[in-house]
């Protein structure tokens, strides 16, 4: 059984698929990419012959795949598995995301897929379906968000005892330890991976833009075009996150989105980039005012105000938590600002026109639909109930920071979660209950392991 044949909104018709074909001739195989809560890319390849079912009826897939933990393992509590019989879900091919993935050694293609019940109702464990929620309650409002999305990552290679390190430069083969923020001679000698990474994004028609060097060696920020269409600017940063990863792969390098890699160097977020276009098309943020217009303020107050709700969305692994330090370019209190990088919200210098807020909170390992959503979410509350954010930081903003603002660790993070009214009626309660699920079952098996540092600190000393 099938979902029905009436596609819904956003989903990619036959003709679109037979277009690409006809285009594609080569083509053998195109992977269906599902990004689950954790921002996993998860689902099958499909041979070409398969394709026109897919953009035709969807196809059936195991609902459970919205429901694994960040190991690819079952969480009964999520409901999805053994409660409901493992049950399918149909799987529909994403509109305009069918594109060539010239990392493959075959020739091959990928396109985004998002999940639905077999009646045709939006799965309630799809977070693609919980950015769109979103969307369509800033319409009602008379509002157009307007996105973009930056994602730092590392580039890593094995050094000579086998440990992950910063990846030697393609062309020089030199490995330097500095740090060498901005230096354009780092992206010279690793310009083979970048010019191949280009020419993919031109592949999937993804509007990459500025490259830099970033405050590591072997880290890099690249980012992409803002977009008056949230759904396709967060569409394009899974796509890019996949793209990163095949090119180096295909170079001999591991792309790392980690939030804490090495504790001895910086980590790695992911900062959003939003404003507000009103009816009229025009940005409703805009003013002479380096702070922004009325509402811009008030969006800002929003998301002051649900920063700490959302700790568990933008730092989602244990791992995320490592990045949290005091001069480290990772925000560690309810802060906002302008033209201020030592804050959690910040509003950048530019054109009166340009006036937007830069979220700085979220790591790269955050799932980018749940980052826009509750981002987008908290402006509307901050809009709709008048919110005011306070006066900004001037100066330094880690001197200034009011600790336990935020919650810092991973399992007070979840707590204040489960308690949010706001994560609910932003997310779903639905949604919410499946990600808290998947999230507990990670905690409890990561504080079950034994590591390396049990034994140093406690072998012989406990």
């Amino acid at each position: 059984m099938h979902a029905k044949n009436t596609a819904p909104r956003g989903v990619g018709s036959p003709a679109e698929a037979q277009a690409f074909l006809d285009a594609n001739p080569d083509i053998e195989a195109v992977q269906l990419v599902i990004t689950d809560a954790c921002g996993v890319g998860r689902g099958k390849n499909v041979a070409r012959e398969e394709l026109a079912a897919l953009y035709g009826s969807g196809r059936n897939v195991a609902g459970s795949i919205l429901g694994l933990d960040i190991t690819g393992e079952d969480v009964e509590g999520t409901g999805l598995v053994w409660e409901v019989g493992d049950a399918d879900q149909c799987c529909r091919p994403v509109a305009g995301s069918l594109a060539r993935a010239p990392w493959f050694k075959r020739p091959s293609a990928q396109v985004l897929g998002t999940m639905y019940e077999l009646d045709g109702r939006p799965s309630q464990a799809d977070p693609r379906h919980a950015l769109a929620g979103v969307v369509a309650r800033c319409a009602d409002a008379g509002l157009t968000p307007v996105v973009a999305v930056e994602l730092e990552f590392y580039l890593l290679e094995r050094d000579a005892a086998g440990r992950l390190a910063p990846s030697a430069g393609m062309l020089s083969g030199e490995r330097r330890g500095r740090i060498d923020a901005y230096g354009l001679g780092r992206l010279d000698d690793m310009s083979p991976l970048f010019d191949d990474l280009y020419a993919s994004a031109k592949a999937l028609g993804l509007p990459l833009r500025t490259l830099m060097s970033e405050y590591a060696p072997g880290q890099f920020e690249i980012t992409l075009e803002h977009r008056a269409d949230a759904m396709r600017a967060v569409d394009e940063a899974i796509l890019f996150k996949r793209a990163v990863r095949g090119v180096a792969a295909r170079h001999g390098r591991l792309a790392c989105f980690m939030a804490k890699p090495f504790a001895e160097r910086a980590g790695s977020g992911m900062h959003l980039h939003a404003s507000l276009a009103d009816r009229d098309g025009n940005n409703a943020c805009a003013a002479d005012d380096p702070a922004g217009s009325p509402l811009l303020r008030h969006a800002i107050g929003g998301l002051r105000s649900t920063l700490a709700d959302g700790m568990a969305i933008y730092a989602p692994n244990a791992n995320s938590y490592r990045r949290f330090r005091s001069m480290s370019y990772a925000p560690v209190a309810v802060t906002w600002g302008i033209n201020n990088r030592s804050v959690s919200l910040r509003v950048p210098a530019g054109p009166a026109a340009s006036r937007h807020v830069e979220h700085r909170v979220a790591g790269a390992d955050a799932n980018p639909y749940l980052v826009a959503a509750l981002v987008l979410g908290g402006m509307l509350h901050g809009i709709q109930n008048q919110l005011d954010p306070g006066p900004p930081v001037q100066g330094n903003g880690y001197a200034q920071a009011q600790q336990g603002t935020l919650p810092t660790q991973w399992h007070a993070a979840l707590a204040t979660a489960a308690s949010s009214v706001f994560l609910r009626d932003t997310l779903g309660s639905a949604f919410l209950d499946v990600f808290l699920a998947i999230k507990r079952q990670e905690a409890e098996k990561f504080g079950a392991l034994v590591s390396d540092r049990d034994y140093e600190w406690y072998l012989d000393t406990a």
